[in-house]
């Protein structure tokens, strides 16, 4: 493929901006590679500026559930608009969103709308810490939660070894109080609120881990999670900013029967545009100002541009249910697609899924944990997203990330990925 206008393109970007990009992972600095400009997208593919043609399974990192451009969210965009992009005062559809969102999932008793999936994981944190009166979090290793001070923590070498900062920037002092401990790993969160349980104001946690791959938690592993947290006074966050409408229009809390205190958002109910949220008990939600003393604002939270494309987005998915069925479907079937290539190519690959969200991983597995995920071979999924990104697939560049599915993914779509996998892993 060319891409000599990307190319030319990146190079101004390096000069303007750190790596020539406005978040990581976009500077394709895992595969050594220019990533491609994209000018526009519609269903399940995008167009960059070279004129190249790629089936999507990044999907924008994961809200774009109805694929690109979808008609009925572009039209409440443009007549939204026409009346002003933004007030920064009240107006309807931010009731409207809200009272959807708490219809979906009943743990949400109320809710307040942010900017992104950072704003409202760093809120949720803020809300427990000041709910509770105490000041350490337990978060898990591989699961990304934004990049707010509190969450970028790795582990320490022991069970209760107080974190380390993983990004420069954030104080020692504030990582202490973050303890990082490994997913799904049951007696770990036991042994851990045994130890410090009067300490800990609340575990945050992603149900299906998206940021090392997908991981899934176990039934087990949550229902401990909400148990200890109960019985220690702590407060349960489940992040569902990329699960949530995702993988089922009652969300991962729905498909796994837990019910936690409290919820983030991000992604799909933005429809594409920057919005997130979070919500939860009544008693926790009437802390934050100006109920309460728990502070935190946003001049465009509840932007009208943005509710409007995340309402849209949600009245489509929660009246059609045949848009989750479709897209798992196509999910299931790629990834059974692309384990045989592997499986013919004689190449380690093991899959994993949670309706449209999936991913794989060239390891045999299984991948329940971020030490499995370590196991896989980087420099072989350097050269499959290589190979299939000039077949025209446009997976995501780092093999921590998912693979999103939408329902306007085609058979076409899933046979010409599938046939792509075989040519480009015999290659391999």
């Amino acid at each position: 493929m060319n891409h000599s206008v990307s190319e030319k393109l990146f190079a101004e970007a390096k000069s303007l901006m750190p790596g020539g990009v406005n978040s990581p992972v976009r500077a394709f600095g895992n595969v050594g590679a220019t990533p491609p400009f994209i000018a526009r997208a519609k269903g399940s593919h995008i167009y960059d500026v070279d004129g190249n043609d790629y089936v999507d399974y990044v999907g924008s990192w994961g809200p774009m559930m109805l694929g690109h451009a979808h008609d009925s969210v572009i039209k409440a965009v443009a007549e939204t608009a026409q009346n002003g992009l933004s007030f920064g005062a009240p107006c309807g559809l931010e009731s409207e969103l809200a009272k959807l969102v708490m219809q979906l999932v009943p743990s949400i008793q109320m809710i307040r709308m942010v900017n992104s999936g950072t704003e409202a994981t760093m809120s949720a944190i803020r809300a427990a810490r000041g709910f509770t009166g105490r000041d350490k979090i337990i978060k898990f290793e591989g699961c990304y939660h934004g990049h707010s001070d509190s969450l970028l923590i790795k582990a320490g070498s022991g069970m209760l070894t107080t974190g380390k900062p993983s990004s420069k920037g954030v104080p020692a002092d504030l990582a202490k109080y973050t303890l990082t401990l490994q997913y799904n790993d049951v007696a770990g969160v036991r042994e851990t609120f045994n130890a410090i349980g009067d300490e800990i104001a609340g575990v945050i946690v992603e149900p299906v881990a998206g940021n090392m791959g997908v991981v899934p938690a176990t039934q087990e592993f949550l229902q401990t999670l909400s148990g200890e947290t109960r019985k220690h006074g702590a407060l349960l966050i489940v992040d569902e900013v990329m699960t949530g409408f995702r993988v089922g229009i009652h969300c991962a809390q729905g498909l796994y029967g837990i019910t936690p205190d409290l919820t983030t958002f991000g992604k799909i109910i933005g429809g594409g545009m920057p919005v997130g949220a979070y919500g939860g008990r009544l008693d926790v939600m009437q802390q934050i100002a100006p109920l309460g003393g728990i502070y935190q604002a946003g001049t465009l939270s509840g932007n009208p541009v943005a509710m409007a494309a995340g309402l849209a987005t949600m009245r489509e998915l929660s009246g059609n249910p045949e848009h989750y069925v479709r897209a798992e479907r196509s999910t299931t079937t790629l990834l059974k697609g692309l384990k045989a290539a592997a499986d013919e190519a004689g190449l380690p690959m093991t899959t994993n899924q949670v309706g449209s969200m999936g991913c794989v991983f060239f390891t045999p597995g299984p991948v329940t944990c971020f030490a499995d995920v370590q196991k896989s071979d980087l420099e072989l999924f350097r050269k499959y997203f290589l190979g299939m990104l000039d077949e025209g697939i446009y997976l995501a560049p780092s093999q921590f990330e998912a693979i999103f599915v939408s329902s306007a993914h085609t058979d076409d779509d899933i046979e010409k990925t599938i046939a792509a996998a075989c040519k480009v892993l015999k290659s391999l």
